[in-house]
């Protein structure tokens, strides 16, 4: 018998040999085009030479045995390794993007082979719920479509579908949908502000560098800012802002705003390091308080998400001690 696919939404309207190609990920081309020569594998019946636009329903037949299949497919690693179950923070679900709440230390995507990021539990619910099979992830891979730092908690957006990916890479890339953070930084900030700068990045550490003029492979930036809340004693200040992030540079919104003289609270990179060992110490808080707190698309809808425990447990002290 030979294997059988259909062709569904999330593979239409691309190349029938690309298709084939991530089907079969482990064979060479060549052995895919003899296969199509030799009508070893069809489309709808037919002979077919891979230059095709596949069309939703389209049949996909390979006649080949089932160790030469399992030879070129690759294998799909069981579910509970590979996709460990981790209840997610679901804030928004529709059948092509699904939005959740990043908690601190989790990964957005994959550093290293063996990392386990927010990919992988988006894909481990997917499958659990039954909105994904084994079967869809040789040809298509839900994938995140925006990037926090390990260290940044908030809202990731990642897309379920096809179009999902590609209507929400569109607007990313074209700045339509809003982004906006939560911070808390050192020092006092009355005003809102739209700050501008130039971002040029070393590599070699992982760091950004703040210059207030073009330098060669520096890249544009535009920071946005105002203060929700100030907490201010006799010789401390603190604000609470909420970053509106123009542009999205890695790194942007903590590199921009310790340059202008306002490190966020916990950054161990940019940040204050008194600072830092002060809440510590008090309030057990080992990261930068820097969370993604609501994002606005072209057609009005806006997600938010509430801040994690440390942060708004920093944001209650505060009140307490300073307001």
């Amino acid at each position: 018998m030979p294997q059988m696919f259909n062709i569904g939404k999330n593979e239409k309207d691309q190349r029938f040999d690309k298709y084939l190609k991530k089907l079969l990920s482990d064979a060479p081309g060549s052995f895919i085009y003899k296969m199509l020569r030799k009508k070893n594998i069809t489309l709808n019946g037919k002979k077919a030479d891979g230059s095709e636009k596949l069309m939703l329903g389209d049949e996909v037949k390979l006649f080949l045995s089932d160790e030469t299949f399992q030879k070129f497919s690759g294998k799909v690693s069981e579910v509970s390794s590979q996709y460990p179950d981790n209840p997610l923070d679901i804030i928004y679900e529709d059948d092509d993007i699904l939005v959740i709440n990043k908690p601190v230390g989790m990964l957005s995507q994959k550093a290293a082979a063996g990392d386990v990021s927010a990919n992988e539990y988006v894909i481990g619910y997917l499958l659990r719920q039954k909105k994904l099979t084994e079967t869809d992830l040789r040809t298509f891979r839900p994938s995140v479509c925006n990037r926090l730092d390990r260290n940044t908690s908030g809202l990731l957006i990642a897309g379920k579908s096809l179009k999902g990916l590609q209507d929400m890479a569109k607007l990313l890339n074209d700045r339509s949908v809003e982004k906006y953070y939560q911070c808390l930084v050192k020092g006092q900030v009355t005003e809102p502000r739209r700050a501008e700068g130039w971002l040029s990045k070393d590599q070699e550490n992982n760091q950004a560098v703040i210059s207030g003029r073009e330098l060669p492979g520096a890249k544009y930036i535009k920071t946005e800012y105002t203060p929700k809340a100030v907490f201010t004693s006799e010789h401390q200040a603190y604000t609470l802002l909420e970053v509106h992030l123009i542009t999205g540079r890695s790194h942007q919104i903590r590199a921009h705003l310790a340059s202008l003289g306002y490190p966020v609270v916990g950054d161990g990179k940019y940040g204050d390091r008194q600072v830092n060992l002060q809440f510590a110490r008090k309030l057990k808080v080992h990261f930068q308080l820097l969370h993604a707190s609501r994002i606005r698309f072209p057609d009005g809808r806006e997600l938010k998400a509430p801040l994690n425990g440390e942060f708004q447990r920093a944001v209650e002290y505060l009140s307490n001690r300073m307001a």
